[in-house]
């Protein structure tokens, strides 16, 4: 890597602060890495790896913005992506495809300092929005969030790990989860892990039955391997398996202490035998071995009733994610939904080749 030096940018509205905030490239700075490696805030998403696999699969445009000198040491950032779309229009978010994205600050003055500055990237006319996409109970004061208004709410599932074991396995829901569990054992079911080009091969093959199932497009096989070349060890896919057949697959990203689960997959036809269950008690344990304390679940629609009772079946906490909008005028809660309901109709009937053309196609303009 090498470095690069901050662009000097005048920031209005906080008078006797420092005037300046810094634009730097974290795919080519390395004090973005250093900070990531740091900050208690920090999680996979962040990641120089996440990234660069946005930029190579999608052509977004990472940067990110600090309060450092260029030369000094980064204390604080907020990350965010350039997207430019003639589908969905141009906009700047941080994250795309990333359930969340808190800004690594430590005080108030600092985050509302930086957010001053992003505010000011919307003076380019062409951008529709700038969307921020922070964590439940990170310190978002409303003088710091000046212009920024909610744009969509989810329900965010986290799992403390600090307990052990015995303790989070009787926290399970007895029927929808430890029942399971002993199902899947006497199914003899097995687990393959890792992230090699079979194993992606297995993932995505039942991530194309899922999305067919949901009425939705898959996400690239490109964009799977790219974050597998560069998220490296961290990203684990673990497979289910019913006499050598796949029947379902997760995969999870580390980072520091925390794990989070960031897809999944399965056939339909196979659901009653546990498999699911069996590779996110896997992905629990391993997760407790080596050193996690939390482990993400992600985040649901609130209308997803289903997916949030399996979420919380495993004992995971339940808290509200926000995300915010600015300028306010760019806020439209449930855009777009009415007119994917017809497209969605026709993904759901394409044979496997041409869905997944679609979904390559599609979702350079969805993050």
């Amino acid at each position: 890597m090498t470095f690069i030096r901050g662009t000097v940018v005048q920031v209005a509205g906080h008078a006797g602060s420092n005037p300046f905030a810094y634009e730097i490239d974290p795919l080519n700075d390395i004090r973005w890495t250093h900070l990531v490696e740091k900050h208690p805030l920090a999680c996979a998403f962040h990641t120089h790896g996440w990234l660069r696999a946005l930029k190579l699969t999608y052509g977004y445009e990472p940067f990110a913005l600090t309060t450092a000198q260029p030369g000094e040491a980064l204390r604080n950032g907020i990350v965010l992506c350039r997207i430019r779309s003639w589908l969905t229009g141009s906009r700047i978010v941080s994250l795309p495809f990333s359930d969340h994205c808190t800004p690594l600050v430590d005080d108030a003055v600092t985050l509302g300092r930086l957010l001053d500055r992003v505010k000011q990237y919307k003076d380019d006319s062409s951008l529709r929005y700038i969307e921020i996409r922070p964590l439940p109970d990170t310190v978002l004061p409303t003088d710091s969030m000046l212009g920024f208004v909610e744009s969509s709410s989810y329900c965010f599932h986290s799992l403390d790990l600090r307990e052990n074991l015995q303790h989070l396995f009787h926290q399970f829901h007895k029927s929808c989860v430890q029942r399971k569990l002993s199902r899947a054992k006497r199914e003899e079911l097995t687990i393959e892990e890792g992230h090699s080009e079979r194993i992606l091969r297995m993932f995505h093959a039942l991530m194309l039955l899922t999305r067919r199932r949901h009425e939705l497009p898959p996400q690239p096989f490109s964009w799977f391997r790219n974050l597998a070349n560069f998220m490296g060890d961290k990203l684990l896919i673990r497979v289910a398996l019913k006499n050598k057949l796949p029947i379902a697959s997760i995969l999870t990203i580390s980072h520091n202490r925390n794990v989070i689960y960031k897809y999944g997959c399965s056939d339909a036809a196979y659901h009653s035998l546990g498999g699911m269950p069996l590779l996110f008690w896997d992905a629990i344990q391993h997760a407790k071995q080596t050193g996690a304390e939390q482990f993400d679940f992600g985040r649901s629609e609130i209308e997803n009733e289903g997916l949030i009772a399996f979420k919380s079946h495993w004992g995971a906490s339940v808290s509200r994610l926000t995300y915010y909008r600015y300028p306010p005028a760019a806020t439209v809660v449930g855009e777009g939904l009415s007119r994917m309901t017809t497209a969605r109709k026709v993904l759901s009937m394409l044979p496997n080749h041409l869905l997944s053309v679609a979904g390559t196609l599609l979702y350079r303009h969805m993050g």
